[in-house]
């Protein structure tokens, strides 16, 4: 499984960006979908997930401001980032579940994960 993370970019304090995830495989409908960020000098942190069943978890630091959603057609995932704040500044990266039909949405699945090239966003104040 291939991803490819894109349209992260700069934005000021407030703003909103839009990533996707297009995953290069034909099970894609039947993976649960994830994106993590790694921030500068801190470690990997879950950001959102969403079932093939459409199923949506988030972290406490973006529930509310980020939208996790998947096009099953064009085998893509995406994460609408509105109201960014400096700390969301971070390399995002998608992953998919290894497993098909998942349905651990809460971090990365006991039965691993694969990584996609990760997007940076930066968040100005």
């Amino acid at each position: 499984v291939q991803l490819q993370a894109s349209g992260g970019g700069f934005v000021q304090t407030g703003g909103s960006l839009k990533l996707s995830c297009a995953a290069s495989e034909r099970s894609f409908s039947r993976r649960a979908m994830y994106w993590f960020r790694r921030a500068p000098g801190k470690e990997r942190e879950y950001v959102a997930a969403i079932g093939w069943s459409g199923g949506t978890n988030y972290a406490d630091s973006v529930k509310g401001r980020f939208t996790i959603s998947r096009d099953n057609s064009k085998s893509t995932v995406y994460l609408q980032m509105d109201s960014l704040k400096a700390e969301d500044t971070a390399i995002y990266d998608c992953a998919a579940a290894r497993a098909l039909g998942t349905s651990d949405l809460r971090g990365i699945p006991k039965t691993g994960v694969f990584w996609g090239r990760g997007t940076l966003v930066t968040v100005s104040s």
